[in-house]
């Protein structure tokens, strides 16, 4: 027979919370009570605000004999909305987390935070160590339960707020630029501000401005010219010895140099984030021309824009390269003109020792590095016979041939100027000197055959209309050029060495080559083809 089981009944017993233990914290001890506050940037009214702020909070916590004052955390009032900027508010969160506050008062929200994000983040964070935060605009005290819902509903407000005060003041600037009297700071070599506001030109200064730049444009890298800065004892503008690359190239790139001012070359993405990126054409940029003096002329400038572009698009010329980029070569011009007549590659500077003498050769970096199967006809070359050679082929151009002084001097002006009729006038000149030369051989073949005349003579005719027409074209392009700004001072460098009735390129100099020489190929036949800039080439053997 099969027992029954008694029926339980359920027993339900109530068991109070302790009190202390529910609220985390023990109500009978004294509590350490923090104020935190955002004061005026104004320096006088910062500490005015400060001063009493501190007097109010302190008597404030006084009062409440189950307080004990654990001091006031200020401030600036721009770093409302980036937590990370605000110093003293990271070190109340940080001394809380210590146990040293246990209670934070804040005059409002807005105050407090104005991200909404990081106003509930913190609130949260404090919350989980027993911390409190009471609002007292508001009246909320974050230990409370149904405290959150209103926290977020007035950081959101607060958020708002420092979004319309970002564009009111985005606004403000962007008329002010707009209008070209928006201020910006000059921290760089070269100029001072005045009080009043005026930019001046620092003499000293501007003269190592101006050598840098010519430097750059020698061929200078800018290791070689943080080297010249520093042996030169020039100091930065923030009076430091030691000068960093990147300084330079901003300094090399800068549109003050030339008297320009350009607004708006970064911006900010938003308010709350507050992070800053370059302006590429995502927001309206203002170029104000002729703001202040000048230490750089334009051409300079623009040539070595140029020759800054120029450098960072270079590609690899070895495989041995992790990346693709190519690296400058500011030590030896040859590294970036001289090329194999075979196979296209550049050539490399290679030293070999034989006991105490050493010799420098160039060879060509795919049979160096491939060997004899990709480039099996290339020579190496001596670096002394090389040079020479150069020298040599130099000093027969501009004593043999007076149009690769002119063709040079024009790709140099253009280069410069981007004017289509610097390179239209030697063009011109170069046809109209073609004409007459068929006019004559046209000429002589009639006498010598007796042909048709009347054919030659309508041939003849149709080739003085067409230098008729050029030579009117001719002037108008001279014109123009006369109108133009002046020649660069790379321009008239260049016309003082190549009119010196002295010069003879009797000792190579890295910086003439650099100056006139597009690129030189070196043949297996032993000889060396000149690439001038402007595209006349002068073979010479080595």
């Amino acid at each position: 027979m099969t027992e029954t089981m008694p029926v339980l009944q359920k027993i339900v017993t109530k068991i109070d919370a302790n009190p202390m233990l529910a609220s985390g914290i023990n109500e009978n001890r004294p509590l350490k009570v923090a104020a935190y506050c955002r004061v005026s940037t104004d320096s006088e009214d910062q500490a005015n605000s400060y001063e009493a702020q501190v007097s109010y909070y302190t008597d404030y916590i006084s009062k409440n004999p189950k307080w004990r004052y654990a001091g006031i955390y200020a401030d600036e009032g721009i770093t409302g909305t980036m937590v990370k900027k605000r110093k003293r508010f990271n070190d109340l969160i940080k001394d809380s987390q210590k146990g040293k506050v246990d209670l934070i008062l804040t005059k409002s929200v807005s105050r407090f935070a104005r991200n909404t994000v990081d106003s509930l983040n913190y609130v949260r964070k404090l919350k989980s160590m027993g911390i409190g935060v009471f609002f007292e605009e508001q009246n909320i005290n974050s230990l409370k339960e149904d405290s959150e819902m209103f926290i977020g509903i007035y950081s959101v407000i607060a958020q708002t707020e420092s979004e319309n005060i970002s564009a009111n003041v985005k606004w403000g600037i962007q008329k002010r630029m707009k209008d070209g009297c928006y201020s910006v700071r000059f921290n760089l070599l070269g100029y001072r501000k005045q009080e009043n506001g005026e930019i001046e030109v620092v003499p000293d200064e501007a003269d190592a401005v101006r050598k840098i730049f010519n430097m750059y444009l020698d061929g200078c890298s800018l290791d070689q010219l943080k080297k010249y800065l520093e042996e030169q004892k020039i100091l930065t503008y923030t009076g430091k010895s030691e000068w960093q690359k990147s300084v330079i190239q901003a300094m090399l790139s800068n549109e003050k140099y030339v008297g320009d001012l350009l607004f708006q070359k970064s911006f900010r993405t938003d308010c709350i984030s507050k992070k800053v990126q370059m302006n590429r054409g995502e927001k309206t940029r203002y170029l104000v021309s002729n703001n202040h003096p000048a230490i750089v002329d334009r051409d300079t400038f623009k040539m070595v824009q140029l020759e800054m572009a120029r450098r960072s698009s270079k590609r690899k010329i070895s495989d041995n390269t992790i990346t693709g980029q190519g690296k400058y070569s500011g030590k030896y011009a040859l590294s970036e003109l001289l090329i194999c007549g075979e196979c296209g590659s550049h050539y490399k500077r290679r030293t070999k020792t034989n006991g105490d003498i050493k010799r420098r050769y160039w060879r060509c970096i795919s049979r160096t590095e491939h060997g004899t199967q990709y480039c099996s006809h290339s020579i190496g070359v001596e670096e002394t016979k090389l040079q020479k050679a150069i020298c040599r082929g130099l000093s027969k151009a501009v004593e043999d041939n007076q149009n690769v002084c002119n063709l040079i001097k024009s790709n140099l002006y253009y280069a410069v100027s981007g004017d289509d009729y610097v390179l239209d006038a030697y063009s011109i000149e170069k046809q109209i000197a073609e004409l007459q030369v068929d006019i004559n051989d046209a000429l002589q073949l009639c006498m010598r055959t007796g042909g048709e005349t009347e054919k030659f003579e309508a041939e003849i005719k149709k080739m003085y209309d067409k230098i008729k027409v050029l030579r009117g074209q001719l002037d108008l392009a001279k014109s123009q050029m006369n109108q133009s700004e002046q020649v660069s001072s790379e321009i008239s460098r260049i016309n003082d060495l190549l009119e010196n009735e002295t010069i003879a390129f009797q000792e190579y100099d890295d910086v003439t080559v650099r100056r006139l020489v597009d690129c030189i190929r070196v043949m297996a036949n032993g000889n060396i083809v000149i690439v001038l800039r402007g595209g006349l080439t002068i073979t010479e053997p080595i």
